[in-house]
């Protein structure tokens, strides 16, 4: 991590990943519960009692609070929240012509890369008849549905087909046929799921599945350390995941 101080907001399950992970990089948390201190930092209620100490912010929230961070936020800020709606994602954008802000769907360099097989297999099976479906599971304590990793991976295949598709999140009640144009996204929860997420290109006699099986939030926590050192010393600006691969 180098010298890179920073602050959690939210110290869910991936707030106490990033934390084991970094240890002494934390020199602050902040969570809306009332929590005692970690052994290296202290834990606030509120962001402003403790911007001036880190050089980096990574939330781990929920997306009802993201919109105030947004607005409060100094220094450099990475999002790992999902399921953010439209008004807050336009705050975003807005607010990163001020501070630099990283924003992806989904943390994992494997989601990704997968991503990007699947947009170049979508792109290469063009015209052959293939239909192409996502299929994403999670714990159920998820609230978003379908999960931003779908609609990362859906979005990813449309734009490269000039977006073509119509998302489909549910047939009940349909009494008709597959339309040619459409990408049904499905949502299963249960459990205690981490996250799996499967991009199925099904032909006449043969089907494509491409999966991604998240076995533990540490692979999350990485990619947010790895985009917090990637974002510290960077002018104001949106950036993605595709920023720090490239």
């Amino acid at each position: 991590m180098g010298d890179t101080r920073i602050i959690i907001h939210g110290m869910g399950r991936l707030g106490y990943a990033v934390a084991d992970l970094v240890g002494n990089w934390v020199v602050a948390a902040v969570d809306p519960k009332p929590m005692e201190a970690f052994e290296h930092f202290e834990v606030y209620q509120n962001i402003e009692d403790c911007m001036n100490y880190g050089d980096v912010i990574i939330d781990c929230s929920h997306g009802a609070a993201v919109p105030a961070l947004v607005e409060k936020a100094q220094i450099p800020l990475v999002i790992c929240t999902t399921g953010l709606s439209g008004d807050t994602l336009m705050k975003i954008s807005e607010a990163a012509k001020r501070v630099p802000i990283f924003l992806s769907a989904n943390m994992s360099l494997g989601v990704n890369l997968i991503a990007k097989l699947a947009a170049q297999s979508a792109v290469a099976l063009d015209g052959a008849g293939f239909d192409i479906e996502i299929i994403e599971a999670h714990h159920n304590q998820k609230l978003d549905s379908p999960s931003g990793t779908a609609l990362l991976l859906a979005n990813s295949i449309n734009d490269a087909m000039g977006g073509k598709f119509e998302y489909v999140y549910d047939r009940s009640g349909r009494l008709e046929k597959r339309g040619k144009n459409e990408l049904g996204i499905s949502a299963i929860r249960g459990g205690s799921i981490v996250g799996e997420h499967t991009i199925i290109l099904a032909g006449a006699g043969e089907v494509i599945e491409i999966t991604h099986r998240a076995l533990s939030r540490v692979i999350f926590a990485r990619g947010a350390i790895a985009a917090a050192e990637f974002l510290k010393d960077k002018p104001a600006g949106l950036y993605t995941m595709d920023d720090l691969l490239s």
